[in-house]
C-alpha cells in the first residue's frame, strides 16, 4: 500500500495535466501582456521626463549668459538682433491674450452647446452632431490660420478699420472656434455620466429641464467640465501655426488683441525655421522660451487637478 502510494506520489510530480499546463501558458501569456501594457504606460511617463530633461539641459547653456531678473522681468525680446535683449515678457503677454480671446469664445459656446446635447438634443440629433463637432478636430491647425488671416481678419477690418492685417483678436477668434469641439464633448460626456435619478428627483420636485440642466446637472459634472476646460487651455495656450500666421510674429509688450503681436509658440516655429548654429545662444533661447512654456501648462494642470479633486462626485 505504501509502495503505491509512493508510485502516484512520484508519477504526479514528474506529470502535469494538460488542464493545468494549459492554466500554465494562460499565465504566461498575460505576464507578458502585463509587461507589454506597462512597458506602453511608462513610455509617457519616460517621454516626459525626457522632453524636460533637454528643455532643461538646453536652458542651462541660455541661462548661463542671460540672468533669470533679465530673463523674467525685460520687455524686450530680441535674441536674434545684434542689439540682443532678452526679456520673456512680450511673447508671455501675446500668449495669454491669444488664449483669453480664445477662451472668451471657446468656453460659453463650448459648454452650452454641451448643455443641449447631453439634456436636450434627441438620439439622433446627438449622434449626427456631436461627430460633425468633433470633425473640427482633424482639420489642420495651418488652415484655421489662413482662414484667420484671410477671411475673419478683413471681416474684423469693416468693424474696426484700424486693425491691421496681423492682430491677435482674429487669432483668438478662431483659436476659440478650433477648441469649441475639446470643451463640448468632454463636458457632454461629464453631464452624460451624472446619475438619471439625480434628473429624476429634480423634476419630481417641479424643476423643469432647463433648471435640471443648469442647477443639477453642471453643478454634478463640474470636475469633468474643469477638465474639459483645462485641455482646453493648455491646447490655447500651446497653439503654434494660427498665432504664427494670423497674429503676427512681432513681440510686443501688450494685451491689446487688436494690435500683432508673438507668442511663445510662433517665436519657436521662428527660429526652427532658420539657420542658427546649435550652440547659440539664438537657438538655446528657444528652449528657455520652451521651458516656460511647459510651466505655464504644468501650472494650469496643475489648478485643474486641484479643483476637479475638491469638486469630484462620487456616484
Amino acid at each position: 500500500m505504501n509502495t503505491a502510494t509512493h508510485m502516484l506520489n512520484t508519477a504526479s510530480t514528474h506529470t502535469i495535466s494538460p488542464r493545468l499546463a494549459k492554466n500554465v501558458r494562460r499565465n504566461i501569456k498575460e505576464r507578458i501582456v502585463e509587461l507589454i501594457l506597462m512597458l506602453a504606460a511608462l513610455s509617457a511617463v519616460f517621454t516626459t521626463f525626457a522632453i524636460v530633461a533637454i528643455l532643461l539641459y538646453e536652458s542651462l547653456g541660455f541661462f548661463k549668459t542671460v540672468s533669470l531678473v533679465e530673463f523674467f522681468t525685460g520687455t524686450e525680446w530680441t535674441p536674434l538682433f545684434e542689439d540682443a535683449h532678452y526679456g520673456i515678457m512680450p511673447l508671455v503677454a501675446g500668449t495669454l491674450t491669444t488664449s483669453a480671446v480664445a477662451l472668451m469664445v471657446a468656453v460659453p459656446i463650448g459648454t452650452i452647446t454641451a448643455i443641449y446635447l447631453s439634456e436636450f438634443a434627441s438620439h439622433k440629433v446627438r449622434e449626427i452632431t456631436k461627430p460633425i463637432l468633433e470633425l473640427l478636430v482633424g482639420v489642420p491647425t495651418i488652415a484655421f490660420g489662413y482662414f484667420a488671416l484671410l477671411f475673419v481678419t478683413p471681416l474684423l477690418q469693416k468693424i474696426y478699420p484700424n486693425l491691421p492685417g496681423f492682430n491677435m483678436l482674429s487669432a483668438g477668434l478662431v483659436m476659440g472656434v478650433m477648441i469649441v469641439p475639446y470643451i463640448a464633448s468632454l463636458a457632454e460626456d461629464a453631464m452624460r455620466a451624472v446619475p438619471m435619478s439625480m434628473r429624476e428627483g429634480s423634476y419630481a420636485m417641479g424643476a423643469t429641464r432647463f433648471q435640471t440642466a443648469l442647477r443639477v446637472v453642471t453643478p454634478a459634472a463640474t470636475s469633468g467640465i474643469v477638465a474639459a476646460y483645462i485641455l482646453a487651455i493648455s491646447r490655447a495656450v500651446g497653439e503654434t501655426m494660427v498665432v504664427a500666421v494670423a497674429a503676427g510674429q512681432q513681440p510686443n509688450l501688450t494685451f491689446d488683441p487688436t494690435e500683432g503681436a508673438a507668442t511663445i509658440t510662433a517665436y519657436i516655429v521662428q527660429v526652427a525655421m532658420g539657420d542658427l548654429p546649435h550652440a547659440s545662444i539664438g537657438y538655446q533661447s528657444i528652449f528657455a522660451a520652451g521651458l516656460v512654456l511647459f510651466a505655464m501648462t504644468l501650472c494650469f494642470n496643475m489648478i485643474g487637478h486641484l479643483v476637479r479633486k475638491k469638486y469630484r462626485e462620487q456616484y
